[in-house]
């Protein structure tokens, strides 16, 4: 990477969709950028950052595993630089029946990357911030994270934990310098819906969702205040936030069902 003049950030999930508009933020706004994925979209993606006149490194890498986690890392470790904002936002998701069609290796790879990677790399890189004293921390959590997920119900159970996870860390790191947000996005218009297999469900083939680009910057605009955590996109996901403190369990459980069930989409 070039002579270090800007403040650095590491993306992960880089490549589209919401992360890759966090990365766009960043570089617009000064950051230098080690962008992490595992697909083949990472290289454009990164062509397309350094038009912001900003270093880009690109490290391809499965988050999904320990390893990855540790080349990410070592790629990090290696610039002799300080990190100054994580944004942890790879994610995927598995629809339909727990008890169904999916296989166990695909529930655990939601675990995996959604889960154990945040805990992976937080633990390797926010030590050296919080000595430090200073840095920025986002995750992609998501509203999921307030509403058991019936057909999602991995999914959703993660990013609970990372919605939990973040507001924990913020709270021990309070006097540090370092701030920790949760960024809780609704249904966005990404890949997501391909990969996790629901386009045959009302909530993929809904036409209502939100742009990437807005969410990721209200998430930054977010993560620079040094907010806990911001519901980003339509006033609707707002409003599901706010009717999970009130409304029971059951009943979010079976408003999400109508949304999630596999061939909701025709109903």
């Amino acid at each position: 990477m070039t002579t270090p003049l800007n403040p650095l950030a590491v993306v992960t999930g880089a490549s589209s969709g919401i992360g890759l508009e966090l990365a766009h933020q960043l570089a617009a706004n000064g950051f230098d950028i080690v962008a992490c994925a595992e697909d083949d979209e990472l290289t454009i993606a990164a062509d397309a950052l350094r038009a912001n006149n900003v270093a880009v490194e690109a490290v391809r890498a499965d988050l999904a595993r320990p390893e990855g986690v540790e080349q990410l890392v070592e790629r990090v470790t290696v610039t002799g630089r300080p990190v100054d904002a994580l944004v942890v936002n790879a994610g995927v998701g598995v629809s339909g029946p727990f008890v169904g069609d999916s296989s166990l290796d695909e529930q655990l790879n939601v675990v995996d990357l959604n889960v154990r990677l945040a805990v992976h790399l937080a633990k390797r890189l926010l030590p050296d911030m919080a000595a430090r004293g200073s840095g920025r921390v986002l995750f992609t959590s998501s509203i999921a994270a307030v509403m058991p997920g019936p057909f999602q119900t991995v999914y959703n159970a993660s990013k609970a934990f990372l919605l939990s996870f973040s507001e924990a860390l913020r709270e021990e790191l309070k006097d540090s310098g370092v701030t920790v947000t949760a960024l809780m996005p609704g249904p966005t218009e990404t890949e997501f819906f391909d990969r996790a297999d629901m386009r045959d469900t009302k909530l993929g083939a809904s036409e209502n969702k939100d742009d990437p680009a807005e969410v990721a910057k209200q998430g930054f605009e977010a993560m620079m205040a040094g907010k806990d955590r911001v519901v980003a996109g339509s006033f609707m996901n707002k409003a599901q936030v706010a009717a999970a403190k009130v409304v029971p369990d059951k009943a979010m459980a079976a408003q999400h069902r109508k949304m999630s069930e596999p061939g909701s989409a025709e109903k």
